[in-house]
C-alpha cells in the first residue's frame, strides 16, 4: 500500500472534517451548529491526524501535494500545492489538541453571551487559517493563511466591541500586521521576479541571497512573531474573551511569523548578516519582554509578555541557523501558554473578572486543580528540568554557547532567562500562596468538567511533549559533545538564580510598602516608554502636519485665491473695471461699442 496517498488522504480529511461545521450551514438550513458540535469536530480532527504524523514518524514518508495551477501569466504559474513533511505533520496533531481543550474551555467561559456560536464559529476559522498556512507549499497559499489569521485576530480581539479598549487593541493588531504584509509582500514580488518562482521546495540554499527580500521577511515575522519594535499589539490583544488569548498566543496568529521563517529557511542559510540581523533581534525581543513583564500587575498581561519573550527566543534559534530548534520550542511552547492562559481565565471568572494579581492570593486552597496547573505551566515555562519547556528553551541556550555569531546575545537571553524566573515566582506567589486579598462571598467552582478537564490535559501536555518531540526531531547539524559541565548548565543556573532573586524580592514586599521610584522600574512599569513614543509623539506630529497642510495651504491657497473669496475678489477688480469705463464721456461709449463691432466682424470671417 502506497504510505504516501495514506497520508495525503488523512490529511485533506482531517480539513476536510474543520471545514464541515462552516460549510454544511450554507448548504441546508437543517444543519444548526452549536459550542459542542464545533469542537467535537475538532476533537475528530485531532484524532484523524495522529494517523498521518504517526506514519510519517515510523517511515518517514513526506509527501507534496498539487491540487491545481493557475496561469494568469505566460511563464509564471501559482499551482496551489500542500506539503506534508515534519513540521505541518507534527504542527497539525498539536494544533488541534491544544484547540480542543481551548474550545472546551471556552463553552464554560462564554457560556453567557448571546452570539457563542458566532464566537465558536470565528475561533474554528482562525484555526484554519493557521493550518492553511502550515501546509502551504507555496507563498500564495501561505499569504491566504496568513492573511486568515490577521483577519480573525481583528475580528477576535474586538469581539467585546462595546469596549472602546478591545477596538483600539484590535486596530493596532491590524495596523501593526500590516506593516508586516508590506514586508512579506515586497519579498514575493522579489522572488516572482528573480526566482521566477514562489514554491518553497524551489528555494535553493546554493547561492546566497541578497539582504533586501530577506529583510522584507525579516519584517513580516517581526509584525506577526511580535519583536521588538513591532510588539505593542501583543500585550494590548489581551482585551479579547480568555479563551481568544489563549488561540492567539499558543498555536496561532504569533507563531506564523516563526513558521514563515522555518519554511523559507534556506533562503538564509548562507546570508550571516541576516542570521545576525535575527539573533540580535530575537535577543532584544526576548529580554526587553521579561523586563516589562516584571512589574506588571494584570495576570493577563504577565503572560502576553511572557509569549512575546519566548517568540524572541524562538527569533534567536532561527538567527543561530537552527529552524529545526525553533520549531521544536514553539511545539512545547503552545502547551504550556494554552494552559496558563486557560488557568488565568478560570481564576478571573471566578473573581468576577478581577484581572489585579494584587487582589488576588491564597487561591491554592479555593481552586486546587487551577492554581496545580499554573505551578506546572509556571515552571514549565522557567525550563524547569523534565518539563516541556526544558528540552527546547534549554537546548536554544546550549546551542547559543557554542556559536561564535555574538555573545552580546547570549548575554541577553541569559538575563531575559533569569527574569522568566523572577516574574513567574512573582506571579505564583502573589497569586496562589500568601494571605487571602479576595473580597469576601466570591462564588469559587472548579467542579465543572470543561474547565478541569482541558487544563489537566495540556497539563499532561506540559510534562510530556517536550520529551516526546524531542524524541523524533531530526538534527540537522552535529551537536558539539565537548561542553564543560559548567557551560552546560547555565541555563539552569541563571534560572535558579532567578527563582532565589524572585523569593527574596517577594519577601520584601511582605511589608506592602510601595516601590521606590527608580529608572529601571519606571522603565518596566511604563513598557520601555515605547508606547508614549511610537503611539503618542509619531501620531500627535502626523495630526499636527495634517492640520498644518489642511488649514494652510488648502484653505489658504484653495479658499482665499481661487473658492469663494478669489471669485468676489476677481468681480470686485471688474466692477472697478467696468466703473472706470462708464465715465459717462460719449468718446469711451462709441469707442466700446465701435471696438465691440471689430471684433464680431472678424470672428466671422
Amino acid at each position: 500500500m502506497d504510505l504516501s496517498l495514506v497520508l495525503n488522504t488523512m490529511m485533506l480529511l482531517t480539513l476536510t472534517t474543520l471545514f464541515t461545521p462552516i460549510i454544511l450551514p450554507i448548504l441546508s438550513d437543517k444543519f444548526k451548529n452549536t459550542p459542542t458540535s464545533i469542537t467535537n469536530t475538532v476533537k475528530m480532527s485531532f484524532l484523524i491526524s495522529l494517523v498521518p504524523m504517526t506514519i510519517h514518524l515510523h517511515s518517514g514518508t513526506e509527501s507534496l501535494l498539487s491540487l491545481w495551477e493557475w496561469k494568469f501569466i505566460m511563464n509564471f504559474k501559482i499551482p496551489i500545492s500542500l506539503k506534508m513533511d515534519f513540521y505541518s505533520l507534527t504542527f497539525f496533531p498539536i494544533a488541534l489538541f491544544v484547540s480542543w481543550s481551548i474550545l472546551q474551555f471556552a463553552s464554560w467561559y462564554m457560556a453567557s453571551d448571546p452570539h457563542i456560536t458566532k464566537f465558536f464559529t470565528y475561533l474554528l476559522l482562525f484555526l484554519i487559517a493557521m493550518l492553511t498556512l502550515v501546509i502551504a507549499n507555496n507563498l500564495f497559499v501561505l499569504f491566504i493563511g496568513w492573511e486568515g489569521v490577521g483577519i480573525m485576530s481583528y475580528l477576535l480581539i474586538s469581539w467585546w466591541h462595546g469596549r472602546a479598549d478591545a477596538n483600539t487593541a484590535a486596530l493596532q493588531a491590524v495596523l501593526y500586521n500590516r506593516i508586516g504584509d508590506i514586508g512579506l509582500i515586497l519579498c514575493m514580488a522579489w522572488l516572482a521576479y528573480t526566482m521566477n518562482t514562489w514554491e518553497l521546495q524551489q528555494f535553493s540554499s546554493s547561492s546566497e541571497t541578497p539582504i533586501l527580500p530577506l529583510l522584507g521577511l525579516i519584517l513580516a515575522a517581526t509584525a506577526k512573531s511580535a519583536q521588538f519594535g513591532l510588539h505593542p499589539w501583543l500585550p494590548a490583544a489581551m482585551e479579547g474573551p480568555t479563551p481568544v488569548s489563549a488561540l492567539l498566543h499558543s498555536s496561532t496568529m504569533v507563531v506564523a511569523g516563526i513558521f514563515l521563517l522555518i519554511r523559507t529557511h534556506p533562503l538564509f542559510n548562507n546570508n550571516q548578516t541576516a542570521l545576525t540581523l535575527c539573533l540580535c533581534l530575537g535577543a532584544m525581543s526576548t529580554l526587553f519582554a521579561a523586563t516589562c513583564a516584571l512589574t506588571q500587575n494584570d495576570i493577563k498581561k504577565i503572560i502576553a509578555f511572557s509569549t512575546s519573550s519566548q517568540l524572541g527566543l524562538m527569533m534567536v534559534a532561527i538567527g543561530l541557523n537552527l529552524p529545526q530548534l525553533a520549531f521544536l520550542h514553539i511545539s512545547t511552547h503552545a502547551f504550556f501558554k494554552a494552559m496558563l492562559f486557560l488557568c488565568a481565565g478560570s481564576i478571573i471568572h471566578n473573581l468576577n473578572g478581577e484581572q489585579d494579581i494584587r487582589k488576588m492570593g491564597g487561591l491554592q486552597n479555593m481552586l486546587p486543580t487551577t492554581t496545580a496547573c499554573m505551578t506546572i505551566g509556571n515552571f514549565a515555562l522557567m525550563g524547569t528540568p523534565f518539563l516541556a519547556g526544558f528540552y527546547s528553551k534549554d537546548q536554544i541556550i546550549e546551542n547559543l554557547n557554542t556559536s561564535y555569531l555574538n555573545s552580546w546575545a547570549l548575554l541577553l537571553t541569559l538575563l531575559a532567562t533569569s527574569f522568566t524566573a523572577v516574574y513567574t515566582i512573582r506571579m505564583t506567589t502573589l497569586v496562589q500562596a500568601g494571605f487571602v486579598r479576595i473580597p469576601p462571598l466570591t462564588p469559587m467552582n472548579e467542579n465543572n468538567p470543561k474547565v478541569t478537564s482541558p487544563i489537566t490535559r495540556l497539563a499532561l501536555g506540559s510534562i510530556t511533549a517536550g520529551f516526546i518531540i524531542t524524541s523524533y526531531i531530526p538534527p540537522t547539524k552535529t551537536p558539539p559533545m565537548t561542553m564543560p559541565l559548567t557551560i552546560k548548565i547555565t541555563a539552569l543556573l541563571v534560572t535558579a538564580l532567578g527563582i532565589a532573586l524572585a523569593l527574596e524580592m517577594s519577601k520584601m514586599a511582605q511589608t506592602l510598602l510601595l516601590t521606590k521610584q527608580n529608572t529601571f522600574y519606571n522603565f518596566s512599569v511604563s513598557l520601555g516608554y515605547f508606547n508614549p513614543l511610537m503611539h503618542r509623539f509619531n501620531v500627535t506630529n502626523l495630526l499636527t502636519g495634517g492640520q498644518n497642510i489642511a488649514s494652510h495651504l488648502m484653505d489658504l491657497s484653495w479658499y482665499k485665491l481661487f473658492g469663494p473669496e478669489g471669485l468676489a475678489n476677481m468681480q470686485l477688480t471688474t466692477t472697478k473695471a467696468s466703473t472706470n469705463l462708464h465715465s459717462g464721456m460719449i468718446k469711451a461709449y462709441l469707442g466700446t461699442f465701435a471696438l465691440s463691432i471689430i471684433i464680431i466682424l472678424l470672428s466671422m470671417h
